[in-house]
């Protein structure tokens, strides 16, 4: 199975290539310019495996939750591409994303979400591609990010590493090490679509949607606070 991954969620953007298992990816810190870098990523990957779009069977694309702008483009162009090329689309959230880039089976993922807030999720892996999810995609303030039972738990995210003090605060009882410098790339969106793909869990491309979570982005201080 050939799967085509990408994400634009972050500062980052992404795009890597499943070819039966053996995953090849590219990186950039494209600011806010992944529109322009994107599609050249997806032609220079694609090149340099010797296929062609229509020999790939699936499109995966990281749905968030993330950058509103990030989300819209990653999962444009996924449908674009699927479109053109007559082929299923895969969302996969960013938050396992994150998670499945460390081996442990316990996982609270906390991204940074601005406006002092952080996207959280906490995980137990199943299997090297599948994740129970113990605690569903949240935004909520570091100091009210919701807790999780045991003491073996790994923490991830760039919200680990911006609410670090708060966190481990949080966490006190739960987290055994945290794991700094991490952020969602297409090459693990590119492992966990596999399932996706053989399970037959994937939509048509006019239905793919990313996950926003956040609905507003620009609000009032007395917003914020009820």
């Amino acid at each position: 199975m050939k799967i085509l991954a990408l994400d634009t969620s972050t500062e980052f953007c992404s795009v890597a290539l499943n070819v039966d298992s053996e995953i090849s990816g590219k990186e950039i810190l494209a600011g806010r310019n992944h529109s322009e870098m994107i599609l050249a990523m997806v032609q220079e990957m694609l090149a340099e495996a010797g296929l062609a779009l229509q020999q790939i069977d699936g499109i995966a694309f990281g749905a968030g939750p993330g950058s509103f702008t990030g989300l819209r483009i990653a999962c444009g162009v996924a449908q674009g591409l699927a479109f053109a090329a007559d082929l299923p689309v895969a969302a996969v959230g960013t938050l396992e994303a994150v998670a499945q880039q460390i081996d442990q089976h316990n996982v609270i993922v906390a991204l940074d979400a601005r406006m002092s807030e952080i996207y959280h999720a906490a995980f137990k892996k199943i299997t090297g591609q599948n994740w129970e999810m113990i605690s569903p995609p949240a935004l909520c303030p570091p100091q009210h990010a919701p807790l999780v039972s045991g003491n073996e738990w790994h923490g991830c995210g760039s919200g680990f590493d911006v609410y670090h003090d708060v966190l481990a605060m949080q966490y006190r009882a739960n987290i055994e090490q945290v794991h700094s410098g991490l952020h969602p790339r297409a090459h693990e969106m590119a492992q966990l679509a596999l399932p996706k793909f053989r399970d037959g869990a994937y939509t048509d491309a006019a239905l793919a949607a990313p996950l926003y979570i956040r609905n507003k982005v620009a609000l009032k201080e007395s917003e914020r606070q009820t």
